[in-house]
């Protein structure tokens, strides 16, 4: 079972991903800072990380950039795409909020076929 860090603030959207997730079959930790999800990326082993962009205490890309130097990697979510420089989510698969659940459990299947080096069947599941 893969293990998911979420950093999401929102307690509504955590509450929701959290479920599709666990429906999905995954084991998810939550974080609902830039520091907690650092300290949880650093403190333990997670098959993907599940960044939101704007956090209360700064940017979920802090913590994305932990978890990528972990090997880990990265899915970031964001409500704000039209406002964030093109070239800011250039190095990572991301979603845009609202987040369908079809599209969240496809992108978690295709980024950790991705990790596996299986990437052709991770297409053919989406």
């Amino acid at each position: 079972m893969a293990r998911i860090l979420l950093v999401e603030d929102d307690l509504s959207v955590h509450s929701l991903m959290e479920h599709i997730m666990l429906e999905g079959g995954y084991e998810v930790a939550i974080a609902e800072s830039t520091a907690s999800g650092i300290a949880l990326i650093t403190s333990e082993p997670f098959d993907l990380a599940i960044c939101d962009v704007k956090l209360p205490d700064g940017s979920g890309l802090l913590v994305a950039a932990h978890a990528i130097m972990k090997r880990c990697p990265v899915l970031v979510i964001t409500g704000y795409g039209l406002s964030i420089r093109p070239a800011t989510l250039a190095p990572y698969d991301y979603l845009l909020k609202p987040i369908r659940s079809d599209e969240l459990l496809a992108s978690i299947q295709r980024t950790l076929a991705e990790k596996d080096g299986d990437a052709r069947d991770a297409r053919e599941l989406t």
